[in-house]
């Protein structure tokens, strides 16, 4: 193993979503990664947030299983869950049936606390209870599911990595563990810091499409081309916005009031206009290596071969599945090679040897 956390032992509670993803991006930087499962499966290869895990399959029901699932989170020091809040508890594998050195990294979207806490849900009820998706979309249509980039693993996968070494950290002084409660709702609104400031300062209206960063500004959206792509532009500042006008060839006086609103609906039908006469790829060329805060928007697909996306290999293929490559870099601490993710329950023999126990199955 190598990478910047190398030496880091986590066990992962085998889940969906924010979690497998922690548990990759924690393996992707060096991290041993056991995730415990419950029932052995083949490889999958696609699944990208299995690659660089071990697994081990555990009844943790049974004596033997939770007796080998307790040793293992002991031994690592850091365990990930993702369940509702309880059911580690009475799976005899909660913070007080662990030694008081333990990590324990929890996962929700509503919380450990509160009226929510042991309901269901998902992305788009966690970010609608935040703000910030009343923010979102058009005001003709209702607010769009923005994927599940911004709850789950925004405000999810990420707070709980920030916890988690953040007590880490902690734990060197004080030689105790303690839980993480990383709650969607919580993570979500802390990054909602600035739009909170534009809120006090009478910056920003909530009807949506309305202002700076919500697709109000004629200079922050994204426009339809000739070939029915789409352009994303965003030049904020005037000296940015000045190079969009001149290769856009529009008004440049409009860099006079650019932040006027009054004039935003009138001037955002011009630029439709404008960007409806050449192609996606016309307008890339036209707007690459300037300061005007135009890109293409691309597919998935097209990412990969973007020169800049490609020069950096930011999406590389595995045995013919497309995925990205660990993040962030370091200068110095080289992220081990990406595998393939391994069988489920493919290492259960050799992580109860490495306990000291017999390999047979549980």
């Amino acid at each position: 193993m190598s990478g910047p956390l190398k030496g880091l032992e986590v066990i992962e509670m085998a889940g969906i979503g924010p979690g497998p993803l922690a548990g990759q991006l924690l393996a992707d930087l060096g991290a041993d990664v056991i995730v415990i499962d419950r029932a052995e499966a083949p490889a999958d290869k696609t699944d990208v947030n299995r690659r660089g895990k071990r697994s081990v399959c555990l009844d943790l029901k049974s004596e033997e299983g939770h007796r080998t699932a307790q040793a293992l989170i002991n031994r690592a020091g850091i365990v990930i869950e993702g369940f509702r809040p309880g059911v580690m508890e009475r799976l005899g594998l909660g913070p007080d049936d662990l030694d008081d050195s333990v990590i324990f990294g929890r996962i929700t979207g509503w919380g450990q606390e509160g009226p929510l806490s042991h309901s269901a849900g998902h992305d788009i009820n966690y970010l609608g209870l935040t703000g910030a998706l009343a923010a979102m979309g058009q005001v003709e249509n209702p607010p769009p599911p923005p994927l599940n980039l911004i709850a789950d693993y925004g405000g999810g996968t990420m707070f709980l990595l920030l916890g988690i070494l953040a007590a880490v950290f902690e734990r060197q002084t004080s030689g105790k563990g303690q839980v993480v409660d990383a709650a969607m709702v919580d993570g979500v609104s802390a990054m909602m810091g600035l739009f909170h400031t534009f809120k006090a300062r009478g910056e920003w209206n909530e009807n949506r499409a309305s202002n700076l960063l919500d697709g109000g500004a004629p200079f922050y959206r994204c426009y339809r081309t000739k070939d029915d792509l789409f352009m994303s532009v965003g030049p904020l500042e005037p000296q940015f916005f000045a190079v969009l006008l001149e290769k856009a060839a529009l008004p440049a006086e409009h860099g006079k009031d650019q932040n006027d609103p009054a004039n935003w609906a009138d001037r955002a039908e011009l630029y439709a206009q404008a960007f409806a006469r050449r192609t996606q790829a016309e307008w890339s060329e036209i707007f690459e290596g300037t300061d005007a805060c135009v890109a293409p928007v691309l597919s998935m697909t097209d990412a990969a071969s973007h020169p800049h996306m490609a020069a950096r290999k930011t999406l590389v293929e595995v045995d013919g599945v497309l995925q990205a490559a660990p993040a962030p870099r370091f200068s110095r601490s080289t992220s081990p090679e990406i595998n393939t993710p391994r069988a489920i329950g493919g290492d259960t023999a050799a992580i109860r040897e490495e306990l000291g126990e017999h390999s047979k199955a549980v």
